[in-house]
């Protein structure tokens, strides 16, 4: 191969007199990683397996699942749940704010208008379909984020392997809360002389006597009538 002016870096002459100096070569590259010394060189090996061998003399704890399940840390990401209010309306309003965010379009909602005798959720709408596709599902909390009422929340629940694919896609009663002691079954009516607002503020802490004489002359088997009496005094007195 010939010798050229860039390898050997002989000075040239320009095409209009004078000289031109040929490129430099690119200066080495040195790290900025501080450099160990020979001892230090010499343990990194055993550095590397500290972890290994830190362990290897620890005892072994063997889970006896699925007879024992170990608990989860309490802000573990599992299954989703639609919450309540302490009257049992809905706190699902059908806004489609989480299908929105959810970045695997695992979630699908479709949202319908609250009528005097459908009062499902406070204000004007709530969810009246309402599915989450665990086959898509990543589990990132980006739904919950997203909900403007807290009404879908995540438990500690990570048992959800199915036998089928259908089984995998929970609907919103697979998903709604169940009803604690003194909760009214909706629909029923909000709380007389209060907005969502009030609901969203938390002001509202029990089912009224009216909300109870309501359920009482529209459902009077439903099952949450007794809890719901003796937690609101008054109902049926009048």
């Amino acid at each position: 191969m010939a010798d050229t002016p860039e390898t050997t870096g002989e000075v040239q002459p320009a095409a209009g007199g004078g000289d031109v100096a040929a490129p430099r070569a690119p200066r080495p590259y040195r790290s900025q990683i501080p450099q160990r010394g020979p001892v230090a060189s010499a343990l990194a090996p055993a550095a590397g397996f500290g972890v290994t061998i830190r362990n290897f003399f620890s005892r072994t704890v063997t889970e006896q699942y699925p007879f024992e399940t170990a608990p989860v840390k309490p802000r573990f990401h599992g299954r989703h749940q639609l919450n309540r209010y302490p009257d049992g309306l809905e706190k699902c309003i059908g806004c489609e704010l989480c299908a929105w965010a959810c970045p695997a379009d695992a979630i699908y909602v479709e949202a319908a208008d609250n009528t005097p005798e459908a009062q499902f959720s406070p204000g004007e709408r709530f969810g009246v379909v309402y599915q989450i596709n665990y086959l898509r599902c990543i589990f990132c909390g980006l739904c919950i984020e997203a909900c403007p009422t807290r009404a879908l929340t995540m438990t500690n629940e990570f048992e959800l392997a199915g036998p089928t694919r259908e089984g995998l896609i929970l609907e919103k009663q697979d998903l709604l809360a169940p009803l604690a002691e003194g909760m009214l079954a909706a629909p029923h009516p909000m709380v007389e002389g209060t907005t969502d607002t009030e609901y969203y503020r938390g002001e509202v802490t029990a089912p009224t006597p009216d909300q109870v004489d309501w359920v009482a002359e529209h459902r009077p088997d439903d099952p949450t009538l007794a809890a719901a009496r003796d937690r609101a005094p008054g109902a049926g007195a009048r």
